[in-house]
């Protein structure tokens, strides 16, 4: 079975975040702006810390890509790190209470959490924005698009009218400045309120966290499995989900709400179409998504919906320092200071978009395996085809 693979390398202050990507099939056009468009969208948002005055993230294709086309080989990205001082960086013995520094001190029998924490940075998402953005380039030939965007951040919640064309979804989302004021809220109204949030929250020196949910659109009915657990799609897309740093929750569609509702308010009914037996639905209808447009860990032709809840940073201004333990005294003490957000919830979004896009592209690519994008572009052709024609 051919399938789509990525891993990463790097550490947050080493020398660069890399990304090895395999199974992308021969002939994709590779748009490099529009990858160095997510890790620059990545960097963005209101309650950044320093870090991101530092780094002007975009990506070096080491590997796999001739004059713009992938040609089936391993593809390897590069985000070079300006702030690398790995070997320079210090030693840090007062672990962050929800960090993976006191968790992988001890796992590695180290009193310095700093190997630890330089792997286990949301730095590290640098790579995988970029592996997502290049398995975009692929789901553009299948016409499949990703929306992500913030819903929610501390108390604020916003929003969205799906009513409206993407493009205008899109503009309200990317108003204001990267680097200034961006909250990647598609309510303008919601948007000002979470920066009123922000705002309060760098003053008392503390963080907030918040819900970013992204939206797949075009994707056909069939993509993951039911036959193994480790093949449902919607598995595979809470898993990487749940990978990004600072990530404590995870829905599909409708979520946990699901569970206090009875089946008649739950469940989407079916219906048919013919007008619309050519698109990538095959006529099928729903007049609610609450299933996300997963069903048996598999789409369903409606758009796949994913949410993810982000916690706070863990590492907190000084003035607002939590309690710990020095590991090589173990004396109470305070929580050693990093530089670090306020709030990352706008770049978590874009996180979010790419890492499902990944996904679905993985799923793509094992339902129509091909080693080039045309015999994969024939493979979804005749499948839909074929399905029009049921019964046979």
């Amino acid at each position: 079975m051919s399938t789509l693979t990525y891993r990463t390398a790097g550490e947050s202050h080493g020398p660069a975040c890399i990304a090895l990507v395999e199974g992308l099939p021969a002939g994709v056009p590779v748009d490099k702006a529009f990858i160095d468009s997510e890790l620059r969208r990545r960097q963005g948002g209101y309650g950044r810390g320093g870090r991101q005055k530092i780094e002007t993230d975009t990506v070096n294709i080491l590997s796999g890509v001739r004059r713009g086309l992938s040609i089936g080989s391993p593809i390897v990205l590069e985000v070079v790190n300006k702030d690398s001082r790995l070997d320079e960086a210090p030693a840090l013995h007062r672990p962050r209470p929800g960090h993976a520094d006191l968790a992988g001190s001890l796992k590695w029998l180290t009193t310095d959490c700093r190997p630890v924490l330089e792997r286990a940075s949301a730095r590290e998402t640098a790579a995988r924005v970029a592996a997502g953005a290049l398995a975009r380039c692929l789901l553009r030939q299948f016409n499949v698009e990703t929306f992500g965007y913030v819903l929610s951040i501390g108390a604020v919640v916003g929003k969205v009218d799906f009513s409206l064309p993407l493009e205008t979804l899109r503009a309200q989302r990317d108003q204001g400045d990267l680097f200034k004021d961006w909250v990647g809220c598609p309510d303008p109204a919601a948007a000002e309120k979470m920066r009123e949030a922000i705002r309060k929250a760098k003053e008392e020196s503390d963080t907030l966290g918040g819900v970013v949910e992204a939206r797949v659109f075009g994707c056909p009915p069939g993509l993951g499995s039911c036959v193994q657990y480790d093949q449902k799609l919607d598995a595979r897309l809470a898993m990487a989900v749940m990978s990004i740093q600072a990530f404590k929750g995870v829905e599909i569609g409708l979520g946990k709400d699901a569970a206090f509702l009875p089946g008649t308010k739950v469940h989407d009914e079916i219906a048919y179409d013919s007008a619309l037996k050519d698109t990538p639905t095959l006529g099928f209808v729903r007049r609610t998504n609450n299933a996300g447009g997963l069903e048996g860990g598999m789409t369903n032709g409606q758009p796949v919906i994913v949410r993810g809840a982000k916690k706070p940073i863990s590492t907190l201004g000084p003035r607002q320092a939590l309690e710990s333990v020095d590991l090589n005294t173990k004396q109470p003490d305070k929580a050693a200071y990093e530089r670090s957000d306020a709030c990352a919830v706008p770049a978590a979004s874009v996180i979010l978009e790419n890492v499902v896009s990944f996904e679905i592209a993985r799923a793509l690519v094992e339902k129509f395996a091909g080693d080039s994008l045309t015999e994969m572009r024939a493979n979804y052709d005749s499948y839909l085809g074929t399905a029009r024609k049921l019964p046979l």
